[in-house]
Parts: C-alpha cells; sequence; structure tokens
C-alpha cells in the first residue's frame, strides 16, 4: 500500500471546485471536477471481492493507523485559524483521505481495509487532538461506509460510484436527518414526490455536519403518497435545486460547516431511494447497532479534545512560575491532585469506550445496549477535564492567544451529538427495572 504524504499537496485550502483535475488518475472524474488521488488501499475495487474464511489481512488498516500522527500535527497546525474563521479545513480532509484514514472501514469485499469499531475510535480520538471538527467531519463518513459493509443498503452501481471517487480523493458523506422544529418520532417534513421513474425532493435539513464539502448526502424523507412511505435518498452534493444555507455560526465546531441544506424538487433516481416502507419495518437490531458505533465514535472525538487539553495544561504547569514562587505550578501538590483528577477521569472515558468497541464488534448485545449511556459518562467525563483545566490555569485559559478556550468549545458543543441526558437515562433506568423483574 502506497501512502502519499500529506505534507506534498498543496498548503491552501481550496474548495474541490476549485481543485485541478489529477492528470494522473485514468479514472474518470466526476462531474464536479474534484482532484482525485489513487486509494491507501492498492487492492480497491469496485465490485465486492470473493468471500474466503482466511484471518483478515490487517496490513492497510495499520499503515493507516500509522500516519496518524502526522496526520494530527498538520491539523493542529491549522486548527485555530479554522476555528477564527469558520472556513471548512479542505487540506486537513485531504491529509486524513491520503493517510487512508477516510475510507478506513470501506469492507474488505468491497476492496478496503475493514477497520472495526476499535479502529474507529483509535482513529478519531486521535483526530480529536488535532482538531474537533475535521474529526467529527471523518465520523460521518467513516460511519456510512460501516454502515454499508454490515448492510449493503446502497445499490452496487451508487456505492460503485462512492468508491471511485474516493479513489480519487476526499469523498465525503452524511445522512441528513435532523429538521428545524422537528421532533422525536415524527415523520420527516422532507417530501418526495414521484416524478416520471424517479423522485424529487423538497425540504430542509439542519445539522448537517460537513454540509459544503459533501459529495454524497443521504436524506431522510417521507413520500407524498396517500400513506406516507419513509426512506432514505442518495443524493449528489452538486446536485440542481440544492442549496446550502450558511447557518452553523456555534461556539465550537465551528470548522465543521453544519450548515441548513435546502433542496428545492431536487431529482433523484427510483434505484437511489433506499429502504421506502413504514417506521415499523426498520430492523431493530441494525438500528442499535449504527447507534452504537455513532455512541462510541462521537464518545471519542469529545476523549481526544479532552486529551489535547491536558496536555496544554501539563506544558503551562511545568512553565509557569508566578512571581511569588520560584518553582513552576506543576511542583505544587495541589496542581498535581487537580491533574491527577483529569488523568483519572480520562483514563476511565478511554477504558470505557476501548473495552465496549471491540464487544461491539463482536456482535455482543449487552455492549451495544451499553453504549448509550457510555457516551453520555465518556461526554461528561470528557467536559469536566476541559473545564478544570480551565479553571486551573485562570485567565490564560480563556484567552484566544491559547487554544485551551478552544477545546471548551469544542467539547461543550460536542453534545449536540449525544441523546438528551433524560432519554439516555430513562432508557437505562427502565432496563435495570427490566431485568430486576426477571425471575
Amino acid at each position: 500500500m502506497t501512502i502519499t504524504a500529506a505534507t506534498d499537496r498543496p498548503s491552501d485550502d481550496r474548495s474541490p471546485n476549485e481543485r485541478s483535475s489529477d492528470d494522473r488518475s485514468t479514472v474518470e472524474r466526476p462531474s464536479n471536477d474534484r482532484r482525485r488521488t489513487e486509494p491507501s488501499n492498492d487492492r480497491g475495487r469496485d465490485e465486492p471481492s470473493g468471500s474466503g474464511h482466511s484471518a483478515p489481512d490487517r496490513s492497510a488498516v495499520e499503515a493507516a493507523l500509522a500516519g496518524l500522527p502526522r496526520v494530527v500535527d498538520l491539523l493542529a497546525a491549522r486548527a485555530e485559524e479554522h476555528d477564527r474563521d469558520a472556513t471548512f479545513p479542505y487540506q486537513g480532509i485531504e491529509a486524513v483521505h491520503e493517510a487512508g484514514l477516510l475510507t478506513l472501514t470501506v469492507s474488505e469485499r468491497y476492496g478496503g481495509p475493514g477497520g472495526t469499531l476499535a479502529d474507529t475510535v483509535r482513529v478519531l480520538a486521535q483526530l480529536g487532538r488535532g482538531d474537533a471538527s475535521v474529526a467529527v467531519v471523518t465520523a460521518c463518513t467513516l460511519l456510512q461506509h460501516a454502515e454499508q459493509a454490515r448492510r449493503a443498503s446502497w445499490p452496487t452501481a451508487g456505492y460503485r460510484r462512492l468508491l471511485t471517487e474516493s479513489r480519487r480523493g476526499p469523498a465525503l458523506v452524511n445522512t441528513l436527518r435532523a429538521e428545524p422544529g422537528g421532533r422525536p418520532g415524527e415523520l420527516p417534513g422532507t417530501v418526495a414526490r414521484r416524478d416520471g421513474s424517479g423522485w424529487l425532493l423538497t425540504g430542509r435539513k439542519t445539522y448537517c455536519t460537513g454540509a459544503e464539502a459533501l459529495a454524497w448526502m443521504a436524506v431522510t424523507a417521507r413520500t407524498d403518497e396517500p400513506e406516507p412511505r419513509v426512506g432514505t435518498f442518495l443524493v449528489r452534493g452538486e446536485s440542481e435545486g440544492l442549496e446550502i444555507d450558511p447557518t452553523w455560526d456555534q461556539l465550537g465546531l465551528r470548522a465543521s460547516a453544519s450548515h441548513d441544506v435546502v433542496l428545492d424538487r431536487v431529482r433523484v433516481p427510483a434505484e437511489l431511494a433506499l429502504g421506502l416502507g413504514t417506521p415499523a419495518r426498520q430492523d431493530d437490531a441494525e438500528v442499535q447497532l449504527a447507534r452504537a458505533w455513532h455512541d462510541l465514535a462521537l464518545s471519542a472525538v469529545a476523549i481526544g479534545v479532552a486529551r489535547a487539553a491536558e496536555s496544554w495544561l501539563v506544558r503551562f504547569l511545568n512553565q509557569r512560575t508566578p512571581a511569588n514562587l520560584t518553582e513552576p505550578l506543576g511542583t505544587l501538590p495541589r496542581y498535581r491532585c487537580a491533574l491527577g483528577e483529569i488523568e483519572a477521569q480520562l483514563i476511565g472515558a478511554e477504558e470505557l469506550v476501548a473495552g465496549l468497541a471491540p464487544r461491539v464488534d463482536r456482535g455482543e448485545p449487552d455492549a451495544v445496549a451499553r453504549t448509550g449511556p457510555a457516551h453520555l459518562l465518556a461526554t461528561r467525563a470528557a467536559t469536566a477535564a476541559v473545564q478544570q483545566a480551565v479553571a486551573l490555569t485562570g485567565n490564560p485559559g480563556l484567552s484566544r492567544r491559547h487554544p485551551l478556550e478552544r477545546y471548551l468549545r469544542d467539547v461543550l458543543s460536542s453534545r449536540v451529538h449525544l441523546a438528551p441526558d433524560e432519554t439516555v437515562l430513562e432508557a437505562a433506568g427502565r432496563a435495570a427495572l427490566e431485568r430486576g423483574a426477571r425471575p
């Protein structure tokens, strides 16, 4: 496997449409003319490979993981700039792709590395140290490939096209579910109307992470039939009638471009309408497994942010010597104990996530059921750790000259990916009561 060094790429952050085509590629260029590079896995193919029973080849995964430190350093070098200007980190995403990390979870039967959930949380925790926005955008695409590996919901031709684009450069994907004013259990407000052999989508989606750079959007919508059906419609990011409304102006994760997406009669071929049926027909086991991947993946990002905050705090305590002291703050027992509290919180969160991920990979139902509370606990621990770091540093910790205040904003904003506390806790309490009622 050949890894292209991220530093060999141009240093500017041009949007995909501004990039020149790559003359080295012999694959047909997609219509949005994004520059593409060859995939990190040279075994990559469009068609599934034969089904063997030999042990998985981990070489592609290990090679991608080996490039993590370099990618994290690159992300960290520009994270402040993108946070300040709320600009999308195109160069950072390209570096993630070139290291083979953006397609880590593409199944081996499609020629991919076949990365597991355990691999995914390891990657995202490291990317979170560099730039939380890049980590969250990466997570969305990794989750999409992982879902395709489990259930092959995309049609063969559609997924082949995504893989072809992924060979030539970053091809970001995300599922767009949330709608302004939407409530759990309601039918989507986005409507799909029959038009000949296809569908026309009209509606608005909100909190669409990576919106301005998505190659594909998996849009949930209901049909306008007398008895509406709900499904997922695969939409190209460059489709006519699709606009990005730049609504994302949050406290943290500012570079994630989680804008609104407005669809006005966007055409979708019939073969790209997936799973049309009533909500009751959803596969509960698959829904729970997808949620487990989401919970642990986003937990890892929050933990990575907190680890970056701790690293900055350690440097601060080793270097800061107030005028009334002759030694750095790190020599004082009070500060060492406080740092120890942060370390203990993060060790607990890391062990929780790292312990559950391989169990989910093995298909253990008990592990899948525990990822919701694990996400809550890990996010709480990460948030508390960063808040304590800020409290220990005083004014320097809140200065825009230092990254600690950005880590605080990013970890607080990570709650947008967490189900409401009462929802998670009520479900956990109900499960405990059910267990106690068994003979």
